[in-house]
């Protein structure tokens, strides 16, 4: 039986379920809209019966030990690597992903998960603290913070799902997780395969293939869970904050962004075209920290734009399962309508066209808008395709409050060969993460990534997101006995 027909159905419980909205879903292929599977949706008594098993499940796995929790982690790892060719192929026909962005996610996940198995350690392994009290040792614990409801997007659906449910097993949690139907398989149920090969009790960690009209808001209501992960829009984000607003949920959200790559006048011009051409249309724009606005110093202006068109143009568009293929297809019709709509808005707005691209199903060649005013739509928009836009700017300063003047603040980069003004003005950029000499989409799991303003809350990586997935418990031993006044 082939892989994909082994996980096309929800993992709840410890099993795989036939789900009983009756409703089925095609994931298709976004490319050619071939069928990759077919599935039936669960509906919401199911997802209140994963949270039930996660909730009771996780009574004894937070008692296990580390050795067991790292052996069942490394297992699922092993098999992941074991079935890369079969994952990489997957996120290909899921996602629209080119074969080298397939790659890319499988080495990032994978990477993700090697550093998260020593979190295993950071559970009940006590810091002592000093005490004003004579005689008195104050421990401070970690403890498991109960059941975590992982929500994850359709753009890296594997990788946005491994730094998730990883720390969270390891940190003796249980997982409810829902990915995006569209790219289920990869997005979720082979991890289910993972562990079910890897030996995870039941319960653990549970998987579900619905949509928003069945599940409603169950995953973001269940008194069952404890923490919501979610990487997605920030329109959902905000509808996540106020739904579980008198609630004691804990959340870390990932929202959109409008990232800004500024170009200074002392920029190595060549590098920084290498840097706005693979930082804008690395999987066709579909990543939440990729380069939306890019910002120049007018001084170097005309050549850099010049450079970049003549980059740009040469970019091929295409099937993805083509290895020459650098633009692939957006992920559905929808989103390609979307994009376009932004074009023709632009062009509405005046907006100048110095690359004109084309579309052809879910495919868009790339668009390149030059002079593009800041307050304009598209400038005010998180694009999410092949869409690039050039602003000009008379001085650094002015690149800097350019940069900022957004509601979003996810990733940002500056471009320059002065390292120390690059770091100091990274400083100034409103952003979660800003990078020198590099593009705004970097990730590295060591290092905390997140966002500010209207791009959400809460950090992932690895010290941080221990912060996020544990709760911590003072515990006090008198060793000997105390006078009270009373």
């Amino acid at each position: 039986m082939s892989l994909v027909n082994q996980i096309s159905k929800s993992f709840i419980g410890g099993k795989w379920v036939e789900e009983k909205s009756r409703k089925n879903y095609e994931i298709t292929d976004p490319y050619d809209r071939s069928v990759v599977s077919t599935v039936q949706l669960a509906n919401k008594g199911q997802i209140k019966e994963a949270f039930e098993a996660a909730k009771e499940a996780q009574k004894e796995w937070k008692k296990t030990t580390v050795d067991e929790r790292r052996e069942i982690l490394t297992k699922a790892l092993n098999y992941l690597k074991e079935n890369k060719e079969e994952i990489v192929q997957l996120i290909t026909r899921e996602t629209g992903g080119t074969r080298l962005k397939a790659e890319v996610e499988f080495g990032f996940g994978v990477g993700d998960i090697v550093d998260t198995i020593p979190m295993v350690d950071e559970i009940y392994q006590p810091k002592d603290y000093t005490s004003g009290t004579p005689n008195k040792l104050n421990r401070v614990y970690r403890l498991p913070l109960g059941v975590i409801t992982s929500i994850t997007p359709f753009n890296f659906p594997f990788n946005m799902a491994t730094r998730t449910i990883f720390p969270a097993l390891a940190l003796g949690n249980a997982v409810v997780h829902k990915p995006d139907v569209q790219v289920g398989l990869v997005g979720g149920q082979i991890f289910a395969k993972a562990f079910e090969e890897a030996g995870l009790p039941a319960g653990i960690f549970n998987s579900i293939l619905t949509d928003v009209e069945e599940a409603g808001d169950e995953f973001i209501t269940n008194p069952n869970s404890d923490f919501i992960s979610f990487t997605g829009s920030t329109a959902v984000g905000k509808h996540i904050k106020e739904k579980t607003g008198t609630s004691m949920k804990r959340l870390a959200l990932e929202l959109g962004g409008n990232n800004p790559l500024v170009i200074l006048e002392d920029a190595d011009i060549d590098q920084a075209v290498k840097i706005a051409t693979f930082g804008k249309f690395m999987h066709n724009g579909q990543i939440c920290a990729i380069t939306n606005r890019i910002i120049v110093h007018e001084a170097i202006y005309d050549e850099f734009v010049s450079k970049y068109i003549e980059r740009v143009k040469n970019l091929k568009a295409g099937d993805p399962k083509d290895p020459a293929t650098i633009i692939g297809p957006l992920i559905n019709e929808k989103q390609a309508d979307k994009v376009m709509g932004l074009v023709e808005k632009a062009k509405e707005e005046g907006l100048k066209v110095a690359l004109e691209g084309e579309r052809n199903g879910n495919v868009i060649s790339p668009y390149v808008f030059v002079d593009v005013p800041n307050k304009s739509t598209l400038a005010s928009t998180e694009v999410f395709g092949p869409i690039a836009q050039v602003i000009p700017v008379k001085s650094d300063e002015e690149a800097i409050q350019v940069a900022n003047d957004t509601e979003f603040g996810l990733s940002a980069a500056i471009v320059t060969s002065d390292l120390e003004k690059g770091e100091r003005l990274a400083l100034e950029i409103e952003s979660g993460t800003t990078h020198v000499n590099d593009m705004p989409a970097v990730l590295e799991a060591n290092v905390p990534f997140g966002g500010v303003k209207n791009s959400g809350i809460g950090r992932f990586g690895h010290e941080w997101v221990v912060e996020e997935f544990t709760t911590t418990k003072w515990v006090s031993v008198q060793k000997e006995k105390l006078d009270y006044p009373f």
